[in-house]
């Protein structure tokens, strides 16, 4: 049984307002409430306003063509890993930034936070990203998505595994600006991104 991702911007004002022991329950509930249209299958689940009972403090996103698993996030990690020494410098260091407050733990770096840190809830996420961290996520993105496309030459050379997760050039950019698009919605409404095992 593989591991799900299921990703959400919040409006950290309301998750902060909410007892910590309480979060992971009410993100939980807020993720899968039966008011989601559940025939979207690429992008927002769903569009302001919200439906009458909807909760107003955070909106999921959906990857196409991952069916909520997180294999092809952890991949494009993988391959990224793969094809990052080929990058140019400027262009790998704005990947890395993206990606690190996503889906890749940068090499050097601790995948643990610090003990005095963490918040009881906070080990069950795939991702954790609070207000004032996403501006840097946008940043990094408004200078490495338009120069994805110096990306393909080397990842088909170093990073390509046709038929397997992430395997093509286009998966890993389709997946790159979901992630955007998400980044670029919680950056609008000044909200955060947590990223769900479910």
């Amino acid at each position: 049984m593989g591991a799900d991702i299921t990703a959400l911007i919040v409006e950290w004002a309301h998750l902060e307002n909410t007892p910590v022991l309480e979060r992971e329950r009410a993100l939980i509930e807020a993720a899968s409430p039966d008011v989601y249209d559940e025939s979207v299958e690429d992008g927002w689940a769903w569009l302001p306003p919200a439906p009458e009972g909807f909760p107003t403090w955070c909106a999921r996103y959906e990857f196409g063509g991952t069916l909520g698993s997180f294999k092809p996030h952890f991949w494009a990690g993988e391959r990224w890993w793969a094809v990052r020494e080929h990058a140019p410098a400027d262009l790998r260091a704005a990947l890395d930034a993206f990606l690190a407050g996503l889906i890749w733990t940068p090499p050097g770096t601790d995948d643990d936070l610090d003990e005095d840190d963490a918040e009881p809830w906070y080990g069950s996420m795939w991702a954790y990203c609070p207000p004032p961290d996403v501006p840097a996520l946008t940043r990094a993105w408004n200078a490495a998505g338009p120069r994805l496309e110096e990306l393909r030459e080397p990842f088909t050379a170093h990073a390509a595994a046709p038929g397997q997760w992430i395997g093509q050039f286009d998966e890993f950019t389709q997946l790159l600006h979901g992630w955007a698009r998400a980044v670029a919605e919680a950056h609008q409404r000044g909200w955060g991104l947590i990223g769900l095992p479910i």
